[in-house]
């Protein structure tokens, strides 16, 4: 009995044994966390280095960027008021909804300073949710790439048919509020072409909307939400549309409507014709005309200066800091003393 018990318990541990050594991994440095690896120690001096470096770095970039952006020159002019006649200045809604009243109105701007070409014009909307979950949604891109799936309307509530069953291409909320305000600009004698030829990134127009894909039962309902479309030209032309349909982040955002290819000098007086066509007094919304320049940077935006000034001159405030600090209180690198446990309990 003795001899059994002591052979089944050889037997037993040489299966336990065998075990570990069967399932242990492949020994390897990568495994085993065992590649050379640089530990660099943040020294005071390293530290207060690359402080003062990233400072001296930042500043100069921020100054060049907020020169370069206050070398852009705008004209806004708000017009969405002012192109109300007195009459209906209490009806608002009913003078942007009434077909009868003439919508066509004609704006003065003046130039403060010289803007060299290309200048380019925008359409500027506040208060308008773009970035709406619903209003995004809004939309079939298959549809818009592909003429075989033009009855394809999932997703585009409420604007996927007709009120007789017909698909609307393209359907969905965002085209059906295309923007529907149009500009002329004349100076003295003098008309400014503004050209609206590739206004739209050139990847949508060559890989979101098709080249025959042609609009078809658009803004027929008994709602009209916005510009209409002409059903000779394909999506991939139509750029105003492509240009929209490009959601904004914000609820304040422009659009580019074109571009005038002259100079113009200041004190130059520019007169835009314009025609108020797009509703934005139902949601209390602003219509703004923005002519501008842009430099290497682009546009008109100083948040890339300042952010660049702040962060440096803080860098550079940190580097003074800690050197103050270093040179009135040093402190032994590596010092154990300072170590929680090794602190007197009444130092604590």
């Amino acid at each position: 009995m003795a001899s059994n018990v002591a052979v089944t318990g050889n037997a037993g541990s040489g299966a336990d044994g065998d075990a570990p050594r069967r399932n242990r991994p492949k020994y390897s440095k990568f495994t085993q966390q065992e590649l050379p690896a640089c530990k660099p120690i943040l020294t005071p001096k390293w530290v207060v280095s690359v402080f003062f470096l990233v400072g001296v770095i930042f500043v100069p970039v921020g100054v060049v960027s907020l020169l370069a952006a206050r070398d852009v020159v705008e004209i806004i002019d708000r017009y969405d008021h002012a192109c109300v006649p007195p009459n209906m200045t209490d009806n608002k809604l009913g003078y942007i909804r009434n077909e009868t009243i003439s919508k066509d109105c004609t704006r003065t701007l003046r130039v403060k300073k010289d803007m060299k070409q290309p200048i380019f014009v925008y359409y500027q909307l506040d208060n308008f949710y773009q970035n709406h979950r619903r209003y995004v949604k809004s939309r079939n891109d298959a549809q818009l790439r592909d003429y075989k799936k033009a009855n394809q309307t999932t997703s585009c509530e409420p604007e996927r048919f007709t009120a007789d069953g017909k698909p609307i291409v393209p359907c969905g909320l965002i085209a059906w509020s295309l923007f529907n305000d149009t500009y002329s600009f004349t100076r003295g004698n003098e008309n400014l072409t503004v050209d609206k030829k590739d206004i739209s990134w050139k990847s949508d127009r060559e890989h979101k909307f098709a080249k025959n894909v042609y609009p078809s039962n658009f803004q027929n309902g008994a709602l009209i939400g916005g510009k209409m479309l002409n059903a000779s030209i394909p999506l991939s032309e139509q750029e105003d549309l492509i240009v929209w349909m490009r959601t904004a982040a914000l609820p304040t955002f422009r659009k580019l409507y074109g571009r005038i290819s002259v100079d113009l000098k200041v004190n130059d007086t520019i007169m835009v014709k314009l025609s108020n066509n797009y509703n934005t007094y139902s949601f209390g919304g602003k219509k703004k005309l923005v002519l501008s320049t842009a430099t290497w940077l682009g546009g008109r935006n100083e948040f890339l200066g300042f952010a660049y000034l702040i962060v440096g001159g803080l860098c550079i405030f940190l580097a003074f800091a800690f050197t103050l600090l270093y040179a009135i209180k040093p402190r032994k690198l590596g010092d154990h003393n300072y170590l929680s446990w090794n602190r007197h309990p009444s130092g604590r």
